[in-house]
């Protein structure tokens, strides 16, 4: 039990010496790359959802319902 619980403590230590060493993103950054992660998103939603009508235009068509 006392060995989990010292190699757990070392685990902790070294996982915030590890994050202390990490180049966090400014404000504004962090703010760019939101947006740009929603824009993207959404412009993949519009691809899919389009593909997605075509197909069922398609398989309507062939199926002729």
């Amino acid at each position: 039990m006392n060995n989990w619980l010292g190699a757990t403590r070392q685990f902790l230590s070294d996982t915030m010496a590890e994050l202390r060493k990490c180049s966090w993103p400014s404000r504004a950054e962090l703010f760019e790359s939101t947006i740009l992660m929603i824009v993207a998103i959404a412009v993949l939603a519009l691809y899919v959802a389009f593909v997605d009508e075509i197909s069922r235009l398609l398989i309507n068509f062939l199926t002729m319902k």
